[in-house]
């Protein structure tokens, strides 16, 4: 048995289209695939933005976590930015001290990050014997993030300075977590070979 903790980016770059049908639900989808081949093992989830949030403790309740799955969105967290790190020190309040079974984080994100310095949390977690994976959504060359009203595109998100935003995937963050965390990186693009990888 493994006990796995998804950590899941629900930031606003997270609804670029880049990925079809954007980088959430692919994001999604890929959880759900991985927790469709468990037996046995138990499974939390930790939605962040600016700040994480406990969505799911660990639990063998896969029906459970389907249902939590489905209702993961943008607005779940409000706070602006993203902070991996955070999401990360959470981690270690997610896996119980007395289990031997292995403890597994996967990381499902497009790798920005607006604070900076995950090694310190990495490190902690690792101490804690917590093996990280990272999945990487988005393309390097970037995708603005629509503004939807009734499902349907209205325009697009703009900085201050009245220009429409491109977010890219950052996978450099993403590696460096995985080669950190003794796992290993993948791209998201494809469902089957993140949960063939994983």
């Amino acid at each position: 048995g493994v006990d796995i903790v998804f950590l899941i980016d629900v930031s606003k770059s997270m609804l670029a289209e880049d990925i079809k049908p954007n980088r959430l639900e692919k994001a999604k989808q890929i959880v759900r695939s991985i927790i469709d081949e468990l037996a046995g093992d138990r499974v939390g989830i930790i939605v962040y933005a600016g700040r994480p949030y406990p969505l799911l403790p660990i639990t063998t309740d896969y029906g459970a976590a389907e249902l939590f799955i489905y209702d993961i969105n943008t607005d779940i967290v409000p706070s602006f930015g993203t902070s991996i790190s955070e999401a990360v020190d959470m981690t270690a309040q997610f896996f119980n001290d007395k289990s031997n079974k292995k403890r597994v984080a996967i990381v499902i994100s497009d790798g920005e990050d607006h604070e900076g310095n995950v090694s310190e949390s990495i490190q902690t977690a690792v101490d804690n014997d917590v093996t990280f994976y990272t999945v990487g959504l988005g393309v390097e060359k970037g995708s603005p993030i629509p503004i939807k009203k009734n499902g349907a595109t209205v325009g697009f998100k703009k900085d201050k300075n009245d220009v429409v935003v491109i977010t890219k995937l950052n996978d450099g963050i993403l590696k460096e977590i995985a080669q950190l965390g003794n796992g290993g990186y993948v791209n998201g693009t494809n469902t089957n070979i993140v949960r063939d990888f994983i």
